[in-house]
């Protein structure tokens, strides 16, 4: 009986970009632009929209980087009115993949030395770059996290949930957020303008969650123990699309990699400069479950 796989959709995650090695990773996952996943006789939709969320790059130094980088700033430029390239992929979040329930998802392994097993199971030549992006995925989750940092990969909704409490509170209910489209279009880099500050979102603890690139839906979920602000901004694109785009602002970059591209590209190095960054639509921020609506101002 063939099953029918969406793709997932990598997200190169600040803490989790080592320099050479992130590069690397980031070109196997570009391999895998419109190639389709073939799980038994059934082919799902082709990936696209593979995304490397590295650094926002001043005007000036715009068409000497990538579009798809365009993404990090720092917490100075932040304020309404401010107008900045910005990469975001086109993505649907109610098309996207969705985790498996728990039960499903451990019925399966998720370990690198179980790869030749699994690319049998979904059917994937050993050389593919489907299985170069199975390899990328379960190599970064089982890797050693940074100095200071928390990680897990989520294979399911409870799973996730296991993770999210066990940072911010066994006891504490929490809840997500996520970037929206309020308009619809296929431009995916362009200008913004910061037209409001909508929430300065309570985030004492919170957990960043990724999509990686998998035949089934994984989050790379991770917390960093330095302090970290969470906003959620109305932005408004020069063709006049509208985005009520996630921020996260890392107060404290001295544990990072000075390889890291978000440096090379602002000019920074390690704990020298706050770094900001939006998020994709289908990755998720849970924090501490807001008892009121938190304030516009910054």
């Amino acid at each position: 009986m063939g099953l029918k796989f969406m793709p997932c959709i990598l997200f190169l995650h600040l803490l989790c970009c080592y320099g050479e090695q992130s590069r690397e990773l980031a070109e196997t996952e570009n391999n895998l632009l419109e190639v389709p996943l073939e799980v038994g006789d059934k082919v799902s939709t082709n990936i696209q929209d593979i995304h490397h969320e590295h650094a926002h790059a001043h005007a000036h130094t715009m068409t000497h980087i990538d579009p798809s980088l365009m993404v990090f700033f720092t917490l100075k430029e932040f304020k309404v009115g401010k107008r900045m390239p910005i990469h975001f992929p086109k993505r649907d979040p109610a098309t996207s993949p969705k985790l498996w329930p728990k039960e499903q998802a451990d019925s399966l392994p998720f370990s690198l030395n179980r790869l030749p097993y699994l690319l049998k199971l979904f059917s994937f030549p050993p050389n593919s770059p489907q299985a170069r992006a199975m390899q990328s995925t379960l190599s970064e989750c089982e890797s050693k996290p940074i100095k200071g940092e928390v990680k897990f990969c989520a294979t399911s909704y409870e799973s996730m949930l296991d993770f999210t409490h066990t940072i911010i509170g066994l006891n504490t209910e929490v809840q997500s957020f996520a970037t929206f489209h309020q308009s619809k279009s296929s431009v995916t880099f362009q200008n913004y303008t910061i037209l409001e500050i909508l929430m300065a979102i309570p985030a004492p603890k919170m957990v960043a969650c990724h999509t990686m690139p998998y035949p089934y839906a994984i989050f790379y979920c991770h917390n960093q123990e330095s302090g970290n602000r969470v906003y959620k901004v109305l932005l408004d694109g020069d063709n006049g699309d509208k985005v009520e785009a996630m921020v996260v602002c890392h107060l404290d970059t001295s544990q990072w990699s000075p390889t890291h591209v978000s440096f090379q590209v602002l000019g920074v190095t390690p704990g020298t400069s706050s770094v900001c960054h939006f998020f994709p639509a289908d990755h998720l921020i849970w924090v501490p479950r807001l008892q009121a609506h938190g304030s516009s101002t910054m």
